[in-house]
């Protein structure tokens, strides 16, 4: 009885950390969506409308999943913390395969909600642009810093807004921290995301990336497979790296 108990709330937290993430992605790319594709209404919104809608689509995700899940949606958040001894090894590759379904379904139901408009867009850059990261100038090395960069950003203030402490005491999210966390991400959007998009989640930019390469979109385009390891690698080495900082000052206190 109690090893179902153990294994039903499991579940339930790979839930929250799909629906969380999916959250994530459906106001993220949606606005992305509204500000390139044709036929939309919010063509005129810019890198400002981006930078405060992925801030909103943080809160929302984190805050509808963080007392039950602790609100990573983020393989490099799971990692980072994991890394610094604040999460358990054997739930991460549950967390991470939530996130990346969870973002999946995320854009899913972007591309449902601009169907027409997908239809009525040719450029292929502007469809994949709803979908994952690309750089502005591609330097895949110096592409991959600007992740490492912004991930460790991320992953260090999350270390600090959930409470970091020294010890064996755990590091989870709670539904009031997803104001500070929207606003660090919406800074990092402003601060850090015009190289590269600030991808800054593995999960976010290749959950969608799949998706967009097996949707039947008119005028879709090719996926840049080439270029999906940089918001995978760059992210993963900033959570860790954001870790191995936690831990030291851990140390030190």
């Amino acid at each position: 009885m109690l090893n179902d108990l153990k294994s039903n709330q499991t579940m339930i937290t790979y839930i929250f950390e799909f629906i969380g993430t999916a959250l994530l992605i459906l106001i993220g790319n949606g606005i992305v969506a509204n500000l390139v594709l044709k036929g939309t209404k919010g063509s005129d919104s810019g890198w400002t409308g981006i930078s405060l809608a992925w801030g909103i689509a943080v809160f929302i995700g984190v805050f509808v999943s963080a007392d039950t899940s602790g609100a990573h949606l983020n393989p490099a958040v799971t990692i980072g913390l994991a890394v610094a001894g604040k999460f358990s090894w054997s739930l991460a590759p549950g967390y991470i395969l939530a996130q990346i379904f969870g973002a999946m379904m995320g854009n899913f139901l972007v591309w449902l909600n601009y169907k027409k408009q997908y239809e009525a867009t040719e450029d292929t850059g502007a469809i994949l642009a709803t979908f994952s990261t690309s750089p502005a100038i591609r330097s895949p090395f110096w592409n991959m810093v600007t992740e490492i960069i912004g991930a460790f950003a991320l992953v260090f203030g999350v270390f600090y807004i959930a409470g970091g402490t020294v010890g064996d005491s755990p590091v989870s999210l709670g539904s009031l921290d997803a104001l500070p966390v929207a606003l660090l991400v919406m800074g990092i959007g402003f601060g850090l995301g015009g190289p590269t998009g600030y991808a800054i989640n593995p999960a976010r930019d290749f959950g969608p990336r799949l998706l967009h390469s097996i949707l039947p979109i008119k005028n879709k385009g090719k996926s840049d497979w080439g270029y999906a390891w940089v918001p995978i690698v760059g992210p993963i080495i900033g959570g860790v790296l954001a870790a191995l900082l936690f831990m030291l000052i851990e140390t030190l206190q």
